[in-house]
């Protein structure tokens, strides 16, 4: 089975599609345009499955190479069997091909290479080979004082080491044993030293490997690494050494005692330390897979939360010791006003800043008002609240995530954009951002940095990079982009560009004014027709006559688009003026293959054209439940059990889910309070940004605990 037939197993997909698929990504396309625009090809796989299969062909193809090199290397030893050969070739991971290769593998020097040096090797495959003769009259002719070899006892001694190598470096004695090792091993954990900590849950700890949580192996892990905690594998090793022993031992033969030593000294020295770390590592590979992918799960829906555009809009960044940073943005972005004020120094302090700020509100008529839910966000909410209760001219607001702000405030690139800003006020300008539009300003933050995830800093920094990476492409693209207003940083994102086509876009752009249309993005230097093609269908042109130049048409559809119009009895100034409600009904009844066939094209691009037509320069975001604004604020303190609350899920982890619900401090809905049905993991009903009802089932005040249930809210 070759590796695109390994993959269209695994993943349960038509082996034409994944060929299609290989031959695209080999061939330079990215994951984004293959998703949007050549579904026919795959079946309409979505961008997820799509770097699923990309991340298998990646695996496959590594363990290919690796087994290539593998035979290459046997082959040069002269030791490369016809049934090796097709055991390297049956290897499906890299664990297990490295086992047959272990053998193989040149070695440190060990106590079994000093033995073989000394000429004991063939004794000790006449102790394997287990004949009849006694172990003693063996190793008598071995004896030789000039190569080290003083007693039979050297002898024997030397030969056991050969032995116990060979019963570790064999692969199916390791793979019996690992086997058995997943089936009953128990990851324990205990107290290092007598200290109360955050590790305290894991004191007394127990879980067979098995059962073993992501959460719980990043937990215990971390607590061992900041020496809070023992950690420990368990096992019935004496119940190990016998199996082992069975696979190598005839029990009626002299050597049974000296076989029986090799082995235990084999399980004990070689095998159950490389066992160990080996579930260990797995643990922790699994586990980062699992938060990577958590992650990535919470960061979607956090870039494609609802914007709240086209409002003036003012930003606090709250504060103690430096005061909270205003900025005053316009419905595009653009910064009005700045200010910095001192809420939380004195009860005067406070009302100066209501003061100034209400001046601001009514000097630029602000709208919205977006607050940071970082430190002194609680008293910086209040504030706000008493202030919009004075006002009473219909302004809201509304916490927004600030992860990542101060990272964004400090770079080069806000140093770039906002060069006569000092630090504070950049991240009061991003925060006001943040609610008018997050994708466009999350995408200028390292993804790491937005903390919509658990242990991140423990996660391998490549993977997750790329993991998250992937996602905002994906939510980019989803989007688009208008490329007359976009910045290097979001047009990065975009399908196709680069670095430096990004910057070069915008360079044309502040040279030559607007783009008219697509076709003059093929202007732009370095951007050629292949990267023309990636990226034409997610840049928005508005300034175009075209309308479909504002739309996720491909311009290689343009024609296809036209044709079926006019089949369909409409015209492109029915599109202008969103006249296609009934488009749907009429494909419909006219039969899709048959139209689809008559433009050229396949029938879910036909159906794609056909929607994006209906509301030309949709943002997919509107369709999703708008931010919680608000105009009054909750303390802890007026929270009681039995109350049910509107709240906005802020993460999304492996035993729950954090709701916002007002007050300074998110609740936990705990996975079993999620919902009345069995769900392996939360993200099954909740995402990031979801607005959902919550009944609270307690609080504590002094430890800043909120309990939430949805099940019992509804």
């Amino acid at each position: 089975m070759n590796i695109n037939e390994t993959i269209a197993k695994e993943l349960n997909v038509r082996l034409d599609y994944v060929n299609n698929v290989v031959s695209m990504l080999d061939e330079g396309n990215t994951i984004p345009f293959i998703a949007r625009y050549r579904k026919e090809l795959h079946g309409s796989m979505d961008d997820t499955k799509l770097r699923e299969l990309f991340d298998r062909l990646s695996y496959l193809r590594s363990l290919e190479e690796r087994k290539q090199v593998i035979r290459n290397s046997i082959e040069e030893q002269g030791k490369l069997t016809e049934e090796l050969a097709a055991s390297i070739d049956a290897a499906e991971t890299l664990a297990a091909l490295e086992d047959l290769y272990r053998p193989y593998k040149q070695k440190r020097r060990t106590r079994a290479t000093i033995a073989k040096e000394k000429g004991l090797e063939p004794l000790a495959i006449k102790l394997l080979f287990q004949g009849k003769q006694a172990p003693e009259e063996l190793a008598a002719e071995y004896v030789d004082s000039e190569k080290g070899v003083e007693t039979i006892e050297d002898a024997l001694a030397g030969a056991s080491d050969i032995i116990a190598e060979s019963i570790s470096d064999d692969a199916e004695n390791r793979s019996v044993l690992r086997d058995y090792v997943n089936g009953h091993a128990v990851v324990t954990a205990c107290a290092a030293k007598e200290e109360d900590s955050v590790y305290r849950t894991y004191y007394e700890f127990r879980q067979s490997l098995s059962k073993m949580q992501g959460h719980q192996t990043l937990a215990v892990n971390r607590g061992e690494k900041e020496g809070f905690l023992k950690v420990s594998v368990e096992l019935d090793h004496e119940k190990s050494k016998e199996m082992l022993k069975k696979r190598i031992i005839v029990r009626t033969s002299p050597s049974e005692h000296i076989l029986a030593a090799a082995s235990d000294d084999a399980y004990d020295r070689l095998i159950w330390p490389s066992l160990e770390r080996e579930v260990r590592s797995n643990l922790t590979d699994s586990a980062c897979d699992g938060a990577i992918r958590n992650f990535a799960i919470n960061l979607k829906p956090l870039l494609m939360q609802p914007p709240v555009k086209g409002a003036v809009t003012m930003g606090l960044d709250p504060g103690y010791a430096h005061g909270c940073k205003v900025a005053v943005i316009d419905g595009t972005g653009k910064v009005l006003d700045t200010a910095v004020v001192f809420p939380t120094f004195s009860a005067a302090k406070k009302q100066d800043a209501i003061r100034t700020l209400a001046a601001l509100i009514q000097k630029h008529k602000v709208v919205h008002i977006a607050i940071g839910n970082g430190t002194a966000s609680r008293e910086t909410e209040a504030m706000t609240a008493e202030m919009l209760h004075l006002l009473k001219g219909g302004q809201s607001y509304a916490i927004v995530n600030e992860a990542g702000a101060s990272v964004y405030s400090a770079s080069k690139l806000a140093a770039e954009e906002f060069p006569e800003y000092d630090v504070n006020l950049r991240s009061a300008v991003s925060i006001a951002r943040r609610l008018q539009d997050p994708l466009a300003e999350l995408v200028k933050i390292d993804p790491m940095a937005i903390g919509v995830g658990q242990y991140q800093h423990d996660m391998p920094q490549a993977k997750l990079e790329e993991t998250l990476s992937g996602v905002v492409e994906d939510c980019v693209n989803a989007v688009g982009v208008d490329i007359n207003t976009a910045s290097p940083s979001l047009l990065l994102r975009v399908s196709g560009l680069t670095k430096t086509t990004a910057k070069n876009i915008v360079a044309y752009r502040e040279e030559n004014g607007a783009f008219k249309n697509r076709r003059e993005i093929l202007k732009v230097p370095k951007l050629g027709p292949k990267a023309y093609e990636q990226c034409a269908g997610f840049l928005r042109v508005p300034e175009s006559k075209l309308v479909l130049d504002n739309t996720a048409v491909h311009p290689e559809s343009y024609e296809a688009a036209e044709k079926m119009l006019t089949l369909c009895g409409y015209s492109m100034d029915d599109v202008k003026e969103r006249r296609l409600s009934g488009i749907n009904d009429r494909l419909d009844k006219l039969g899709r293959a048959k139209i689809a066939e008559a433009c050229g094209i396949g029938v879910p691009t036909l159906t794609d054209i056909a929607n994006e037509l209906i509301k030309p320069g949709r943002d997919p975001r509107e369709e999703l439940p708008p931010v919680v604004l608000r105009q009054d604020v909750l303390d802890i303190s007026d929270l009681k059990p039995g109350m049910v609350l509107q709240g906005t899920v802020r993460n999304v982890i492996d035993f729950g889910a954090f709701v916002d619900i007002g007050v300074h401090q998110d609740g936990l809905v705990h996975i079993s309070q999620i919902c009345s049905r069995f769900i392996k993991h939360p993200s099954e009903v909740l995402a990031v940004g979801d607005i959902v009802k919550v009944a609270v089932l307690d609080v504590d005040e002094k430890k800043h605990r909120i309990s939430l249930s949805i099940k019992q809210a509804k």
